[in-house]
């Protein structure tokens, strides 16, 4: 489905000096498959997303969707990013439509859907509502939903838990991993947090130090559904162990 084959991507500051972000990077995530991305703060996830996305253009190498290499942003990959990014001026309803409407495709099908995912999301009730009266966690929930609404075989999630509380980012975890097992998708997810990336994915791709590469590609043989009850078991405890020791080495690993 995503094949980045020996993808580069380097950055020019203001002052003209060369960043290498990542290098080197071949990776293939298969349909509907759900990987994680982790790795220190500065190796290249946000990076490698935006490639996949077709929001910044490789270096090096090359990134494909189906066959077709990506030069720009796909109809059939939606985004969700750390911050809701919703416009405040539009209802939950209308913002979630936005995509569509971007698209000239909305009708009404596509309203029907939309109402359907926020259902789906616990925010039935809240259409009419503005972002400044939800929650952060809910404002999340409709992100979720907008990136959802035009149908995308990808989605492309750039830690969208990362600025919220310990137990919405855990509610919203058992969410997700429920949307997904209802209506499958390719999901490419970034995130610091190790034990998150283990009990979502099917796979981990640990992200060396910049410019980024990859280290290692962990299995995840945790059966599905999935519920944190299984951070007590071996495969999540194994998993979790060999992805610290990839992105600390030898030193102490901090709890993540």
């Amino acid at each position: 489905m995503i094949v980045l084959d020996h993808v580069a991507k380097t950055f020019v500051t203001r002052g003209g000096e060369q960043v290498a972000a990542i290098s080197d990077v071949s990776l293939e995530v298969r349909r509907n498959e759900f990987v994680c991305l982790v790795g220190a703060s500065g190796c290249g996830k946000s990076t490698l997303l935006r490639l996949v996305a077709g929001l910044v253009a490789p270096t090096g190498g090359r990134v494909s969707i189906g066959g077709a290499t990506v030069t720009e942003p796909r109809d059939d990959t939606g985004i969700v990013f750390q911050a809701p990014t919703l416009l405040p001026w539009a209802s939950i309803l209308d913002n979630v439509l936005f995509p569509l409407d971007m698209m000239r495709k909305l009708d009404a099908s596509g309203r029907a859907r939309a109402r359907d995912l926020l259902a789906l999301v616990g925010l039935s009730g809240f259409e009419s509502k503005y972002p400044r009266e939800l929650s952060g966690g809910m404002q999340q929930r409709a992100g979720i939903c907008r990136a959802l609404v035009h149908d995308p075989d990808i989605l492309l999630m750039d830690e969208p838990f990362g600025a919220l509380d310990a137990l919405t980012r855990e509610e919203l975890t058992i969410e997700l991993m429920r949307i997904w097992q209802e209506r499958p998708k390719t999901i490419l997810f970034v995130t610091h947090s190790i034990p998150e990336a283990v009990l979502l994915a099917d796979r981990v791709v640990v992200m060396s130090a910049r410019p980024g590469r990859v280290a290692e590609i962990i299995d995840v043989e945790l059966p599905r559904p999935r519920d944190f009850d299984m951070e007590a078991r071996s495969e999540f405890q194994d998993a979790t162990r060999r992805t610290r020791e990839l992105i600390f080495g030898g030193r102490s690993a901090r709890a993540n």
